[in-house]
């Protein structure tokens, strides 16, 4: 039987580096700190060989005093804490004492170091954790430190480290997450003796984010601020089209120090719920200040992973915070000309130009011309034309037609409930669906929010429908292809997907009905049997509640069998059969994603998604002109004209000056 018997410090350094040092880039993060906490104003990075051979960091700092060099090699030695409350109140970025003596275990260390109030330096080496006693040197203010020969005696640990520019790769993000976080930091990078970074003190961080990541994606960038309860947030945010294909972009920091939080991010991805298509992820440079002692920070060897007092809070600060600034912009893409089109001969409409405010007077305008001509309308005792596409009622409250299915149509109902009752349970329901859209994709808009254009929602101001028989629009459309529409505009012209727009229309009309509890219906007289598979049954079955929040009747038959006993009457030459079908693989892909299906909030999403794409006008259909006007009249009627439900843009704009310059009108 093996006895117990206590570790030498040799053995523990070691397990503490396998912790704290994973590469050569742990060794330089944490000696940044070490450099920030010194209150270094410039620090100097070279690296050899991926860091594999030579890491050496110099910074202009206070300096480590003459009687504290050999406890800076010592395990679990630190200036930083004295009793573990203090822990709960860490304002530094390295504290544990574990980095340094973890380095000196498995390197070749060399410490140079001065304090301003000493004649000279003193100079510390160990040689895989056999220390040299101190010498004097000559040294200027601050601390070098040299790392050779990085996991010498740990070979196991060396053979796993990847290529050079890999690893030198890694160091880069390191130097990047320190240097984005103290832009009044001077901050040099070298690779065998190659300068890779040289970054000036600036007092703007916009200045070193462009050094970083080019200019192209920092004129995209969006400030957002929100000061509340004591926690500041602030920093930089993308314009939906400027997404990515990772999280690369998304950058973090808590008080000075980055780091990882899944809710935090998750936050932020939605925040941009319906403003990027599926798969990419918002740019996003993000700051965090509150009171240290609202935060423990040593839940992880490498302090990446923090624990907030209050994460809900923060989590729905950084929520609204985003929202609220995406209300007050406009999120309409822009088409871009390169520069350099007209001089090669080119002329292509390509890329995204930075966002720009829309005036809300144009939107208040047409909003109001448009209210005008149904008063007069009204007025006058006109009949309003019903067109096609579910486009009546008010401009926001579209009244479905109910002629679809006539030879089994019964009635039109709200979707109360299944037998058409139940109104007040079912408005409980959807207040608590509408608390959970609160904390996530749905914000209710007000009269402040859209800048008054025109009713609420639930305001029945007017019955009539949104065609313009007798009305003339301030703009002049046409449809191209059967697809797109290309309007004018003061500011030039705008090419518009139909599809997408109309999607987000039906959208946001029937999820506005669902909150309300008043998604209208129509029954069947005789329900209509759709074939499926048992796990398809149990997957649709399982989803009956949220089924009936948007007018879906489906019933189990056995023996494989469903009944569908009513349908949203919004949907009006649906084909039934395909719609269950389509609504099985939605609900599967939701579970196959990761959503859970318990999630009312998501599944309702997801069935909303797919309804109102059923429900738009489809890419190939001819409109008439009376319908083309009644979609971009309705276009700054809703709260995001911008993007699809799936995130896609809706139109694309391109000025009038861009467009003289292409054509040479401009000297």
């Amino acid at each position: 039987m093996s006895r117990i018997q206590q570790l030498s410090t040799s053995v523990v350094n070691k397990i503490a580096a396998g912790e704290v040092i994973e590469r050569p880039a742990s060794v330089v993060k944490e000696l940044l700190e070490n450099s920030l906490d010194a209150l270094a104003t410039r620090i100097e990075v070279d690296v050899v060989a991926g860091g594999s051979e030579l890491l050496r960091i110099v910074d202009d700092g206070e300096g480590i005093h003459p009687d504290d060099l050999l406890l800076a090699v010592t395990s679990h030695a630190t200036s930083k804490i004295r009793s573990a409350d203090d822990l709960f109140d860490v304002q530094t970025m390295g504290f544990r004492g574990e980095a340094l003596a973890s380095v000196a275990e498995v390197s070749r260390l060399r410490i140079r170091t001065r304090t301003a109030d000493q004649p000279h330096g003193m100079e510390l080496n160990v040689d895989l954790g056999t220390v040299t006693p101190p010498r004097e040197c000559g040294c200027p203010l601050g601390t070098q430190i040299e790392i050779r020969n990085l996991f010498e005696n740990t070979p196991v640990r060396r053979k796993f480290l990847k290529t050079v520019s890999t690893e030198f790769g890694h160091i880069s993000e390191q130097f990047a997450r320190v240097a984005l976080a103290n832009p009044r930091l001077h901050m040099v990078l070298r690779h065998n003796d190659k300068p890779v970074y040289e970054l000036p003190a600036s007092e703007k961080p916009l200045d070193r984010l462009k050094l970083f990541f080019g200019s192209d994606l920092t004129n995209d960038l969006i400030p957002v601020e929100s000061n509340h309860s004591g926690v500041r947030m602030w920093g930089y945010v993308g314009h939906p089209n400027n997404s990515k294909s990772s999280r690369k972009h998304q950058y973090l920091f808590l008080n000075g120090r980055w780091i990882q939080d899944r809710s935090l991010m998750y936050a932020l991805t939605e925040a941009y719920r319906g403003l990027l298509m599926v798969g990419r992820q918002p740019v996003a440079f993000l700051f965090i200040e509150l009171p240290p002692d609202r935060v423990d920070v040593n839940v992880h060897p490498t302090k990446i992973e923090v624990r907030f007092q209050d994460g809900q809070q923060l989590f729905r600060q950084l929520l609204s915070m985003i929202r609220t600034t995406f209300l007050g912009l406009d999120l309409q893409s822009q088409l871009r000309v390169p520069v350099n089109a007209t001089a090669n001969g080119g002329g292509l409409l390509s890329g995204f130009a930075p966002p720009v405010s829309r005036p809300m007077e144009r939107q208040r305008e047409l909003t109001n011309d448009f209210a005008n001509f149904m008063t007069n309308r009204i007025g006058d005792g006109a009949s309003p034309a019903r067109i096609d596409a579910p486009w009546g009622g008010s401009p926001n409250l579209p009244e479905p037609s109910v002629t679809g299915h006539s030879n089994n149509a019964a009635p039109a109902t709200k979707s109360d409930s299944p037998d058409g009752s139940g109104a007040e349970e079912e408005g409980a329901e959807a207040q608590e669906w509408q608390a959970e859209q609160s904390q996530g994709t749905y914000v209710p808009r007000s009269e402040e929010q859209a800048g008054n254009q025109g009713p609420l929602p639930n305001e029945q101001a007017t019955d009539a429908v949104a065609t313009t028989n007798n009305f003339t629009p301030s703009f002049r459309a046409m449809q191209i292809h059967d697809c797109y529409l290309v309007v004018e505009t003061p500011e030039g012209i705008t090419v518009i997907d139909q599809h997408a727009l109309h999607e987000r229309i039906m959208y946001e009309y029937l999820r506005e009905r669902v909150l309300a509890g008043a998604v209208e219906s129509q029954r069947l007289l005789v329900p209509q049997p759709v074939e499926v598979t048992a796990k398809e049954a149990s997957l649709l079955l399982e989803q009956t509640e949220s089924l009936n929040k948007v007018g879906l009747g489906v019933e189990d038959f056995g023996n494989g069998t469903l009944l569908v006993s009513r349908y949203p009457a919004m949907l009006r030459r649906v084909d039934l059969q395909e719609l269950v079908r389509d609504l099985i693989e939605t609900l599967d892909g939701a579970g196959t994603n990761g959503v859970q299906t318990s999630a009312r909030r998501d599944i309702l999403e997801e069935l909303l998604h797919m309804m109102s794409c059923k429900a738009a006008v489809k890419a190939g259909q001819r409109l008439s002109q009376e319908e083309i006007d009644s979609l971009l009249v309705q276009r700054h009627l809703i709260h995001d004209a911008h993007h699809c439900p799936h995130g896609r843009p809706t139109a694309l704009s391109l000025s009038r000056m861009e467009l003289d310059r292409q054509f040479g009108r401009l000297g």
